[in-house]
């Protein structure tokens, strides 16, 4: 949650079509890093306001825009308008949008030709309004397109639904490192999108399993259509509740515990950047007054579900949450956990906590 990968690069049309049918396995390599989620992170095109209210309406298609069907045929001369108009909209102080474009119409086109018409997957007047949401009203790009890339995943997301930052994708990676990992039972607590889930299922073997938990509604519909993408329906559970309380069958017999959190300090909520302060959810971006709510409870909860030898990983909001959490954990419950220590991301922030239950 600590990053809002604007500039994570969707794939091309032709990729895109591909993933409709049979998702990627190769490693997609991002061309540039996403900003920080900070207060620092806000662009010179910030609004004097927010919006009141940024969904979309009510009649809008839900389908993420990468998964379409593309049965709109639009004239080459009314694409080129549109493209005028489009870049016309972009201010000198944000050339990236220029590129946001090209990946716009690279989500929304099937085929294109010169002396043809182009087949799109939503009405132009559609294409028009999301790019003026994203220029103006700074609707994240990954929600304008309804995907982002993760991992070897190209991710279906949705307004009401985090987006999946990279510094995350290190869990799983925790995650495969653990010793008889693959034929586990594992807990992804907050799913969100279902990334974690998924990624973390794909690498399992005949007799491991994910149980995905969130309160959210949007999000568990999301990460059921994520798993039903990925073909990983026998692998993933998706259980609809508050973080432990739908996995009271499962006590005691989990390998691992997963979990990135809310953990931004509500004070800091309104100096997040506006593509995730106005348009993210508040339910998995606040942490309470000074960010561990959640993050405690998730600890203290921690003993009851994983078996003697279990593995746990959580996301905090860096340094000091990573520090004050394994003091904790290797004072309070030091009877129960050992092996606590800070991980770092790819930035050197202590961005995770893992550790093992005796």
């Amino acid at each position: 949650m600590a990053m809002l990968a604007l500039s994570s690069r969707p794939l091309s049309s032709s990729s895109a079509a591909f993933l409709r049918s049979k998702p990627p396995t190769p490693h997609l390599h991002r061309l540039l890093l996403p900003k920080p989620l900070s207060s620092a992170s806000a662009s010179p095109l910030t609004p004097p306001t927010p919006l009141a209210d940024p969904t979309p309406a009510q009649d809008a298609d839900p389908t993420p825009l990468f998964l379409r069907p593309a049965s709109h045929r639009v004239p080459p001369a009314a694409l080129a308008a549109f493209r005028r108009r489009a870049s016309a909209l972009v201010p000198p102080s944000a050339p990236h949008l220029h590129r946001h474009l090209r990946w716009l119409f690279a989500d929304a086109s099937a085929a294109a030709s010169d002396d043809g018409p182009a087949l799109l997957r939503a009405p132009l007047e559609d294409l028009e309004a999301l790019w003026v949401r994203h220029v103006r009203e700074r609707t994240p790009f990954q929600y304008v397109v309804g995907n982002e890339h993760w991992r070897d995943l190209v991710v279906a997301v949705a307004e009401g639904v985090l987006i999946p930052r990279p510094e995350t994708e290190a869990v799983v990676d925790m995650v495969r490192a653990v010793e008889g990992f693959a034929d586990g039972w594992w807990a992804d607590l907050g799913t969100g999108s279902g990334a974690i889930a998924v990624a973390v299922a794909r690498e399992l073997g005949a007799g491991g399993k994910v149980f995905a938990t969130d309160v959210s509604e949007v999000a568990i519909g999301v990460a059921r259509l994520n798993v039903r993408r990925y073909g990983v329906q026998d692998k993933v559970e998706i259980r609809h509740g508050s973080w432990f309380e739908p996995l009271e069958d499962l006590k005691g017999k989990l390998m691992g515990v997963i979990s990135n959190p809310p953990y931004i300090p509500t004070d800091d909520l309104p100096g997040l950047q506006p593509e995730v302060g106005w348009h993210e959810p508040k339910l998995a971006l606040d942490g309470g007054k000074d960010g561990l709510e959640h993050l405690l409870h998730l600890c203290e909860g921690l003993s009851s579900v994983l078996k003697p030898g279990g593995f746990f990983v959580f996301e905090t909001n860096g340094d000091k949450q990573s520090e004050f959490l394994v003091d904790l954990i290797s004072t309070k419950w030091s009877s129960s956990f050992h092996n606590v220590k800070a991980v770092l991301d790819f930035a050197d922030i202590k961005r995770f906590v893992t550790g093992y239950r005796r």
